[in-house]
């Protein structure tokens, strides 16, 4: 039997698409969006239905690539009733509820986040809050 070059077959449709789910695998490895854990695959697929004399073969052939998924992500809202309105609403926060007041932010970074020690004495800046707040 004369050797079939997989390269050769549909006029070279399969190599093209197997270049294009290939090139999709190698981006989804580098995605840091994705575990690196998953495996990913490209799968060659050829289906052969004969007729019933048995002379000719109708090939389906398919290309499908199984990539990683995106990590998934995670955010928080708070959530409530405004009181004057009844309306409700939803307000996304990171690692401050909206709101509160951020007192690193206040001190202009006088305190060491990790130990809280005070790095710089600012007895000459007094922080009114309630104006603080205001702005």
């Amino acid at each position: 039997m004369k050797k079939i070059e997989l390269r050769d077959l549909v006029g070279g449709a399969l190599q093209a698409q197997f270049a294009k789910s290939f090139e999709k695998v190698i981006e989804n490895l580098q995605n840091p969006n994705t575990p690196y854990k998953n495996s990913r695959e490209i799968v060659i697929k050829l289906k052969f239905v004969q007729n019933e004399a048995r002379d000719d073969v109708k090939c389906g052939i398919q290309v499908n690539e199984k990539l990683a998924p995106q990590t998934p992500m995670e955010t928080s809202f708070s959530v409530g009733t405004d009181l004057k309105t009844g309306e409700v609403y939803a307000v996304e926060y990171g690692k401050q509820v909206a709101g509160q007041m951020n007192m690193q932010e206040l001190l202009n970074d006088a305190v060491d986040p990790e130990t809280g020690e005070v790095l710089n004495n600012h007895t000459d800046n007094v922080v009114d809050l309630r104006q603080a707040m205001n702005n």
